[in-house]
């Protein structure tokens, strides 16, 4: 068996396995049912999935008995040898397999393409590749689930049955994934956010979520503190209309290259769309009056609401809305002042993560297949946000072809506290929106130029911003953030008045408190606190009523102290202040 090490951190290596683990499971379930039709089985993100037509209805149980076929197949450690026919052929080979779903796809390939094969053992399988050396190279395998998925994707097509499954070079490396897996189970944010009472989705609105009072506390907070971190930077708020008509997104060339994702109505007679961008709203703002260079730099910020359509089927939580607050900013300068406002919002976007103590990576993403410019306006931009970069000693890496239809972009990826990443800010230097919208300041030369324009979020959408940091606090929020920062409990109703009194006390010294006075035991009561999360904890008996104290317990370290209401106060105030996390 091959003995090698796996290098897992070489994408392509993780491609190849992943890959061929899939062609493992495909010869697995043939084995136990040779009447499945193969489909399609890529890799993907931490796994891979394969597509198959077939009678019978696959149950968890199967799964364990397709998981000990693997172990057969890994074990019998058999070469993966490729092999080319001509088309014709290739096509009765997979006829005669009875493979249709093969042939379909043999059909569909360009006429010169060159139509390859792997086998392993008696499975044989069509594939352009690359894999593994041979099946004995995976060491441990989970599959995870069955889903339904249309064959291609349409609805209009035959359903079939889809295995998900991980793989890894290691049962350590595997354990250590599928813990991390339960871990993300428990912190799932719309679990966490029905506990808390922060947010709702119905059915009504698929899509569109509804904050609830003690969500909109956590929405209020960031949003206060994303107003006061930009004043600070000399960004001036601005606010642009949900929608605005049809020759502004034809000027914008959303119209051309981003219509799928949009939502129109008609007024007066006339096509609008709803906003899925919030920059030309910010550009018609930048044109109300002519510019000196002197201005120059020129930052609008924008709490401004989009919508884009997305898949029913794609729909997650807040993860992924149909409208959602973006944390926008558009940054008009001048050529030579690329270099410093870009660098400026990069420390912008480190002082933010690390205040939440995240820890992140960032990509640079290049020209898209479909976009717009010159490639000398192209290579002119990259050049820009890498030598910015460079300058700092930043590090980057490139992501080819992943950058927005009108400019290239710096990407910002946030690790959270169990280790998943969320591509959450992003900086992208468009020469392209001037341009289409005219926009020109008056240069030291009397004569007009045309300006330089940056696209910025940091927290990127609000509400994705808001599920991420559920799950990565497991809602236990910094107190600045968490919508009740103290509970009051009585251990019985008769020491209520003291209660309210402390209440009262806190409220006026502005912190959010809660009081639970019901006749109910105060282990239930407390049971339910932790529950719903609340930072701290105090409970009121006959002790504290005649200590004038408070018995608090924190949460979070689960450290239980007495204070009187003035210390307990005055500690609040500064971890409120500080933004402790």
């Amino acid at each position: 068996m091959a003995k090698e090490k796996i290098n897992w951190d070489d994408s392509q290596v993780r491609w190849n396995y992943r890959h061929t683990t899939a062609h493992i499971m495909a010869q697995a379930v043939k084995k136990l049912w040779p009447d499945a039709k193969l489909a399609i089985g890529p890799a993907i993100d931490n796994g891979f999935y394969y597509d198959f037509d077939m009678e019978h209805k696959l149950t968890d149980q199967d799964l364990l008995k397709i998981q000990k076929e693997i172990k057969k197949i890994i074990g019998a450690n058999y070469p993966l040898e490729r092999f080319e026919l001509p088309r014709e052929e290739a096509v009765k080979f997979m006829a005669d397999k009875g493979e249709d779903y093969k042939v379909e796809l043999i059909n569909d390939l360009p006429e010169d393409a060159v139509i390859s094969f792997y086998q392993q053992g008696d499975f044989v399988d069509l594939c352009a590749g690359p894999h593994m050396a041979s099946t004995g190279q995976i060491k441990a395998v989970k599959l995870q689930s069955i889903a339904g998925a249309y064959w291609r994707g349409d609805s209009n097509r035959k359903m079939l049955q889809r295995i998900y499954g991980t793989c890894f070079p290691s049962q350590a490396e595997l354990d250590d994934y599928l813990n991390k897996l339960e871990e993300a189970k428990k912190r799932d944010h719309r679990k966490i956010g029905k506990e808390m009472d922060l947010f709702a989705l119905y059915e009504e609105g698929p899509g569109f979520p509804f904050f609830m009072p003690k969500g909109m506390v956590i929405r209020n907070e960031l949003e206060n503190f994303w107003k006061t971190e930009h004043r600070k930077r000399g960004y001036e708020e601005i606010k642009t209309p949900l929608i605005m008509n049809e020759q502004l997104w034809r000027t914008s060339g959303h119209w051309d290259h981003y219509k799928g994702n949009m939502y129109f109505t008609k007024i007066d007679g006339e096509d609008y769309a709803i906003k899925p961008m919030n920059c030309p709203g910010s550009l018609l703002a930048y044109k109300r009056k002519m510019w000196s260079y002197r201005e120059f730099p020129v930052r609008m910020g924008e709490l401004g609401q989009v919508h884009r359509h997305e898949l029913s089927g794609a729909l997650h939580g807040l993860m992924r809305v149909r409208t959602f607050t973006q944390d926008d900013a558009h940054i008009f300068m001048l050529p030579e002042q690329i270099k410093d406002e870009v660098i400026g919002v990069v420390k912008f976007i480190d002082d933010v993560y690390r205040m939440f103590g995240f820890t992140y990576h960032i990509e640079l993403s290049t020209r898209p297949e479909d976009s717009m410019g010159t490639d000398e306006e192209w290579e002119a931009a990259e050049t820009a946000l890498r030598e910015a970069m460079e300058s700092i000693g930043v590090p980057f890496v490139i992501n080819e072809g992943d950058g927005a239809f009108y400019g290239p972009k710096l990407d910002f990826h946030l690790e959270d506290s169990i280790g998943r990443t969320w591509q959450c800010g992003t900086i992208q230097l468009d020469m392209q929106l001037p341009q289409r919208f005219d926009i020109t300041y008056v240069g030291s030369d009397g004569e007009k130029h045309r300006p330089v324009m940056i696209h910025r979020v940091i927290f990127g959408s609000i509400e994705r911003f808001i599920g991420i940091l559920i799950e990565h606090f497991a809602g236990k929020f910094p107190l600045w953030l968490a919508p009740v920062q103290v509970k009051l409990m009585t251990v019985t109703e008769k020491f209520s008045d003291y209660a309210l009194k402390v209440a009262e006390q806190f409220e006026e010294a502005g912190l959010r408190v809660e009081t639970d006075i019901r006749n109910e035991k105060i282990g239930y009561k407390i049971r339910e606190a932790r529950n719903e999360r609340n930072p701290y904890l105090c409970v009121i008996g006959e002790n504290e009523v005649n200590a004038g104290t408070l018995t608090v317990r924190n949460t979070k370290t689960g450290e239980e102290v007495v204070m009187t209401p003035d210390q307990l106060q005055e500690q609040l105030l500064e971890e409120i202040r500080t933004k402790a996390i």
